[in-house]
């Protein structure tokens, strides 16, 4: 099924609407949660629903209180993740974003853009990664990679793939690899059947394309400079396999089949909340998938989890512990009785905070762990 009524803003005075070809059509799987007016589109109704199952050892905070963290505390930020909007040409039956071309409002402006860069710099953060929806459809984007780059930061772009199809971000290959700039492109599977199942017919070979696009402007050749990244996630309900094992199967699959090369493979656990959650409910395997998590839980994976590190931002300035907590509208901890936000950024205050948690952090700490940076153990 396809899309082609997507209206993002524009990005460098270009007009970013799909035209009818096969080439630019913007693809999805399914349509937001919020656009079917689910139950679901509300994060309070979803933190009930993984709370009402019956997990007898599905207290986080007991887990990994056996193990000594009787708190959950941040070490040193290194990584800001800035997602500047729930705004994407895809609607991907697996997303945690619950992004989709009706998420128009949901987008950051120049102003908490210029609040995020004025935080960064009272950090010592050598990364920041930009995330969505779909990134590059804000219409700041440029701007704020531009200033990022300025500031020696090592900037990573979370790029659907598709996107650099449309009209307007077709150059983007290019000027993000005169930038430096670390591509991290979600695919989940080098097989079109797979992916084409989460993400929408169509979907691989568009993906293809926009990779072999990526190769010519020198992405994916070993590059440091131009590092192009594959993320997966488990078309099912099942944990993500051995990381290192998957790289080297994707790269001779994709390489001889498609003649297309890539640097490394992350892997991520699927996290039971949105529009994944609704699938698992739906086909009745919402409880099987919770046990896996909990029965799966691996102590050596706390001391890396992504949420130590990490500030995560929202489209409108608040602040959270991950993107994650982010999506279920858990904000970090209140310091002094007062909710931190990106516009009163205080980073001494934001190190005593205590890291907020749930049952879906099962999904972050289960076989070798899940992060935004893939395995963690």
């Amino acid at each position: 099924m396809t899309n082609t009524d997507i209206k993002p803003q524009p990005d460098s005075g270009s007009t970013a609407r799909p035209d009818s070809g096969s080439a630019a059509r913007s693809i999805r799987a399914t349509t937001s949660l919020s656009q079917q007016r689910s139950s679901l589109a509300d994060p309070q109704t979803q933190l009930a629903t993984l709370n009402q199952l019956d997990l007898p050892d599905g207290n986080f905070g007991k887990a990994i209180a056996q193990h000594g963290w009787n708190r959950l505390t941040p070490s040193a930020i290194e990584i800001f993740q800035i997602n500047v909007g729930k705004l994407c040409n895809m609607a991907c039956r697996h997303c945690h974003v619950d992004a989709g071309p009706d998420r128009t409002r949901e987008n950051m402006d120049r102003d908490t853009i210029d609040a995020c860069l004025r935080a960064l710099d009272q950090t010592e953060a050598h990364t920041v990664d930009i995330t969505g929806g779909a990134p590059e459809l804000n219409p700041h984007f440029r701007y704020l990679v531009e200033e990022c780059v300025q500031r020696g930061k090592h900037v990573i772009d979370r790029c659907n793939l598709t996107v650099l199809l449309l009209p307007g971000r077709q150059d983007l290959p290019q000027w993000l690899g005169d930038r430096g700039v670390e591509v991290v492109c979600s695919l989940p599977h080098y097989r079109q059947r797979n992916t084409d199942a989460q993400r929408g017919d169509g979907t691989f070979e568009q993906s293809i394309e926009a990779l072999r696009r990526l190769n010519a402007a020198g992405y994916g050749q070993g590059n440091p400079q131009r590092q192009l990244t594959l993320m997966s996630n488990p078309v099912g309900a099942f944990l993500s396999s051995g990381q290192a094992k998957l790289e080297q199967e994707w790269k001779v699959g994709l390489q001889r089949n498609h003649e297309v090369t890539f640097d490394r493979l992350i892997t991520l656990n699927n996290m039971p909340i949105s529009r994944y959650l609704e699938w698992l409910e739906r086909s009745g395997n919402l409880q099987q998938y919770m046990e896996l998590l909990v029965n799966a839980f691996n102590p050596g994976t706390i001391a890396g989890l992504m949420c130590r590190n990490t500030i995560s931002i929202s489209w409108d300035g608040r602040l959270f512990d991950c993107d994650f907590n982010q999506m279920l509208d858990l904000e970090v901890q209140p310091v002094d009785g007062q909710r931190p936000n990106i516009r009163d950024f205080d980073l001494q205050r934001l190190a005593q905070r205590q890291i907020v948690t749930g049952r879906h952090c099962f999904g972050c700490t289960a076989g070798a762990g899940s992060s935004c940076g893939g395995a963690i153990a």
